[in-house]
């Protein structure tokens, strides 16, 4: 993995980057356009576009005098593949806790995790972390502001 998973984590904490996220997921995007979509200043905007670039979560082209960001997948795959490895295997000599059973008494579907149940999982698992993390940074002092 080339980024720090905190890093990652970092990143996906503030919920303005997750917004732009959440904008590129669609289509690439020039800044202005961000700006426009989201409400939000320039200058705003392209420091976290900086802070999401640093975490490899997105990239940028230059077209012409425009830069276009789109999401780069790589960060948020071995993200997601951690993750996944969190999840523990149903052992081998258990029957699976949720299995249905065929009218001949015969175990009919295995309850292994599918890639949707796990990727609900993860994103359940990001929002608490994120929300978490967020919460930890909102506690944290301000440096040279006054509240």
């Amino acid at each position: 993995m080339s980024v720090a998973i905190d890093e990652v984590f970092s990143a996906l904490a503030e919920p303005t980057r997750r917004r732009i996220i959440e904008a590129l997921k669609s289509e690439p995007k020039a800044v202005g356009t961000l700006v426009t979509e989201l409400e939000i200043s320039q200058p705003t905007v392209s420091k976290h576009l900086k802070v999401l670039r640093e975490a490899e979560l997105v990239s940028m082209a230059a077209a012409g005098q425009r830069r276009i960001y789109s999401i780069d997948t790589a960060a948020l795959e071995d993200l997601v593949h951690w993750c996944t490895e969190l999840v523990p295997a149903p052992a081998v000599d258990q029957e699976p806790a949720t299995a249905e059973t065929g009218t001949e008494g015969q175990l009919a579907v295995a309850s292994n995790p599918t890639a949707q149940q796990i990727g609900r999982r993860v994103g359940q698992g990001l929002e608490q972390v994120t929300g978490r993390a967020q919460e930890f940074f909102e506690k944290l002092p301000r440096f040279g502001r006054r509240r």
